[in-house]
């Protein structure tokens, strides 16, 4: 299990810290991530890498020249805030747009795809391409769902050959893309991992059993089967791949790669029966790679990924790069960057605000109160229901989200903010603190609802329950989840509706809350009847059947409190 720490919940930030004092020849540290520490030339395309820690070398050990410019990392198994991939594009842009590389995860995709979406609107090109490398989380038929793996490793390496050869943004997107298509990964498991301060393990894996097709973020495999020897378990994952072997491919790149309590000398052993297998089938491995490259924190066990090579691939994935985890070929000529990485994080101002704005601030950081008291209560059972299907992280990121919210209402009311500035301030800071799929989600849904709040009045009623619709249109509209795919918005859209029909029907806004508070528990229970289509717990659909979904469950006993709070 993981035992070096302080505060679990400065476990990413301080392992941050210190690999960027460790290297501090290819990296510079920045708020929420890292950046090259050698000058990058003007008008070169910026690939910026990244996802929750717990994954080293992926993402920071990946920053240095012929590879990635700069890398966000977000607490442990957790996706980086909107502002984080933001902040960290924008220091490491040089004119010439940023490419955006991660892994295929919900989380993943709304806090780098809003991030873009704030870039663009500040004039910078971005292009985002989603890792999908993981053939046991979709079928051939469907890859934009599956999962991104040990496949990251191919698909950024290759992105920052192109980058550094100073081809155009089109190219370099082209390319990855290209590249992207041709990686697949597949692996197995031997035993969980833990989290940080956590007492057990995200899963388990029964005694001489090995869990096929696990997921990086502690989610169990599909299956489980016997252990074999090197010679069969090279067959499983090597036949599982090349069953997606393009036609005329004879040349393959491969990263054997260790998930970070498998030994080296394992992986070594593993790696004569692959490489057997391989040459059976006809093909000649190019460049491959052993060793650990996407891990999960203490996960024992290994993933084989193959990349289909053609000239142009082969011409990157075994171009020259200098990193922290991966060098090839003859040192890179750099030159210290002299560039001054300024603080962007000043003190807040807000609007001007009336008494009685101020009054509805203070009730808001009140709220909050209750809010961040009632999750630190339930973070260890919000994450039981989260491990059945998924990596078991929604209590901790909720607890940590609600606490930061906390804090950022408080200051904003302190200071004299209003309403809705209170409200947005939580917004940002649920979603900057907490990360991953529901830090994004929350965010959003808190800084949608404060829109229809002002500074001059306290929240009143019409404006609470408008607020609640923008706030479902938001994470409606964004997210793409519906009812009935088993998410957050199963409960949100029971809660809205009953709102929106209570208030309208002459109730005051304390019992129209209370009866959307009910029908979103009643909502919420219902999942549990019901197999997600979206997110890390859709591979494990089965799993999921019979328990309800984190987020859903989450949102209902919230809204519970509320109403508790308002009466």
């Amino acid at each position: 299990m993981t035992t070096i720490f302080d505060a679990p919940e400065e476990f990413a930030t301080t392992a941050l810290a210190g690999f960027a004092a460790l290297y501090s020849r290819f990296v510079r540290p920045v708020k929420g991530g890292v950046v090259r520490a050698t000058a990058v030339p003007e008008g070169k395309v910026a690939v910026v890498v990244g996802g929750g820690s717990g994954h080293y070398p992926a993402f920071a050990g990946y920053v240095g020249p012929g590879l990635a410019d700069a890398a966000v990392a977000g607490d442990v198994f957790a996706s980086p805030s909107t502002a984080a991939v933001a902040r960290v594009c924008r220091k490491a842009h040089r004119g010439g747009g940023i490419l955006l590389g991660f892994g295929n995860y919900a989380g993943d995709v709304l806090n780098f795809g809003v991030a873009a979406e704030r870039l663009r609107a500040e004039g910078i090109d971005v292009r985002i391409v989603p890792v999908t490398d993981d053939v046991a989380s979709a079928s051939a038929e469907t890859p934009a769902k599956r999962r991104g793996i040990a496949g990251d490793l191919v698909v950024f390496k290759i992105a920052g050959a192109a980058a550094e050869a100073g081809l155009s943004l089109d190219e370099v997107e082209r390319i990855t893309r290209h590249a992207n298509d041709r990686t697949v990964s597949f692996g197995v498991a031997f035993d969980g991992c833990t989290l940080p301060g956590a007492g057990h393990p995200l899963f388990t894996v029964p005694e001489g059993q090995m869990a096929l097709g696990l997921g990086i973020h502690g989610e169990p495999g599909i299956r489980e089967e016997a252990i074999v020897p090197a010679s069969d378990l090279a067959k499983l994952l090597t036949d599982k791949l090349l069953a997606e072997r393009p036609a005329g491919t004879v040349r393959v790149g491969a990263v054997l790669n260790g998930l970070g309590s498998t030994k080296y000398e394992e992986l070594f052993v593993l790696w004569t029966a692959v490489a057997a297998r391989l040459k059976e089938a006809g093909l000649e491995v190019v460049a491959p790679e052993a060793g650990e490259y996407v891990t999960s924190l203490d996960m024992q066990g290994c993933s084989l990924t193959l990349l289909w090579l053609d000239n142009e691939l082969e011409t990157y994935w075994t171009a020259t790069c200098d990193t922290p985890v991966l060098r090839r070929g003859e040192a890179i000529a750099t030159v210290p960057a002299t560039d001054v990485l300024a603080d962007e994080d000043g003190p807040a101002q807000y609007p001007a605000a009336t008494e009685e704005g101020k009054r509805g601030g203070a009730c808001i950081a009140r709220i909050f109160g209750e809010i961040s008291a009632l999750l630190h209560d339930a973070e260890e059972e919000l994450g039981l229901i989260d491990a059945r299907a998924g990596d078991g992280d929604h209590g901790q990121g909720m607890a940590r989200g609600a606490a930061a919210a906390l804090d950022a209402a408080k200051a904003a009311s302190t200071v004299g903010a209003g309403t809705a500035s209170v409200l947005a301030a939580a917004g940002d800071a649920w979603a900057d603190r907490a990360g991953g799929t529901s830090g994004a989600i929350w965010g959003l849904l808190l800084r949608s609802w404060s829109s229809a709040l002002n500074d001059e009045t306290e929240a009143e009623g019409a404006a609470v329950v408008k607020g609640a619709r923008l706030a479902l249109d938001s994470v409606s509209s964004l997210g793409g989840a519906k009812v009935g795919d088993k998410t957050l918005v199963d409960a949100l859209v029971p809660f809205v509706e009953t709102l929106e029909k209570s208030f309208a029907a002459g109730k005051a806004l304390p019992a129209a809350w209370a009866d959307a508070a009910a029908a979103s528990k009643a909502a919420a229970d219902a999942t549990a009847q019901l197999t997600p289509k979206l997110g890390r717990a859709r591979p494990l659909a089965e799993r999921s059947i019979g328990h309800p979904d984190a987020g859903a469950v989450s949102l209902s006993m919230i809204a519970g409190r509320v109403a508790a709070t308002l009466g």
